[in-house]
């Protein structure tokens, strides 16, 4: 999916999401130099197709791509202890996975004593929270350099026993860490764009597999989902008399002629379309309206 993350709108949905076909698409924008930043997930034909046609863009790594990395470390540590447990402490650990995948802050009493007890009786999967916790918080810096000193810190504290669950978060880090650090910079996110593909997903299999072309028609053709601009008209004096009004109006007075009336031509109205507002279809794919 193509977005106007400023604009948060909908532009357009591509078939595939190959190098070959990104190109296509970006090559065919107008103005395709005005476009400063650029916000992804961690997908290297995006990168390259992006640096080949916007070369003057910032690349920047969507946040809650990074940060998920981080909650599926904590996913890896518990199912690393089911074959340690009871059938009853498995199930009670699958029902309250919820828990260790909240912000500690967000966590309500009745929450933070099943993480509490937990965190007692399975040290490591305490260890692997606590974590990833202090990964989300990189994210709450104020500068660039900050996050950069707060992930190197966060590194030389991973313990021997769950650095293999944070490797992949680790491994991504390295690999696209100036577009990732990039957000502080520029902080935007695909967080519109993320919720509407998990509800494209699901739209997708209530219709039992719509084709390409129809779930694209409905998410980009929908009447009364657009987002536009209407920009007045604007109007310019002729420029068949050069001479100023006083001087008219002075010649009328003399006897030289009535005083002529300013005469205007106005610009066809000028209309931009700014895509499909992406709050107004998520509403109204939530409402079955579509």
């Amino acid at each position: 999916m193509i977005t106007n993350i400023r604009e948060r709108t909908l532009v357009e949905i591509l078939p595939q999401r190959n190098k070959e076909t990104v190109l296509r698409y970006l090559s065919t924008l107008n103005d395709a130099q005005r476009v400063q930043v650029v916000t992804m997930d961690m997908w290297h034909p995006y990168r390259e197709a992006v640096r080949t046609v916007l070369p003057q863009a910032t690349i920047v790594v969507d946040k809650f791509h990074v940060v998920r990395m981080a909650n599926a470390a904590v996913e890896r540590v518990r199912k690393s202890l089911r074959d340690s447990l009871t059938p009853a402490q498995r199930r009670g650990l699958m029902h309250d996975r919820f828990v260790l995948l909240k912000r500690e802050s967000d966590l309500r009493d009745q929450e933070a004593l099943l993480l509490s007890l937990w965190v007692k009786n399975y040290p490591t999967l305490g260890l692997a929270y606590r974590l990833k916790e202090n990964f989300f918080d990189i994210y709450e810096a104020p500068t660039k350099e900050q996050a950069q000193a707060r992930f190197m810190a966060w590194e030389q504290a991973l313990a021997p026993t769950v650095q293999d669950a944070f490797l992949d978060l680790r491994k991504a880090w390295h690999n696209w860490e100036p577009h990732i650090l990039a957000y502080f910079d520029h902080r935007v996110t695909n967080a519109y764009t993320e919720s509407l593909n998990s509800l494209i997903r699901i739209m997708n299999r209530v219709g039992r597999g719509y084709s390409f072309e129809a779930l694209r028609a409905k998410m980009l053709f929908s009447e009364g989902t657009f987002k536009k601009q209407h920009i007045r008209p604007k109007f310019e004096r002729r420029r068949d008399d050069d001479r100023s009004l006083s001087d008219r109006v002075s010649a009328s007075m003399f006897g030289q002629g009535p005083v002529p009336r300013p005469a205007f031509y106005g610009r066809t109205p000028q209309e931009t379309n700014y895509g499909v507002d992406m709050e107004t279809l998520i509403r109204r794919i939530k409402h079955g309206e579509i």
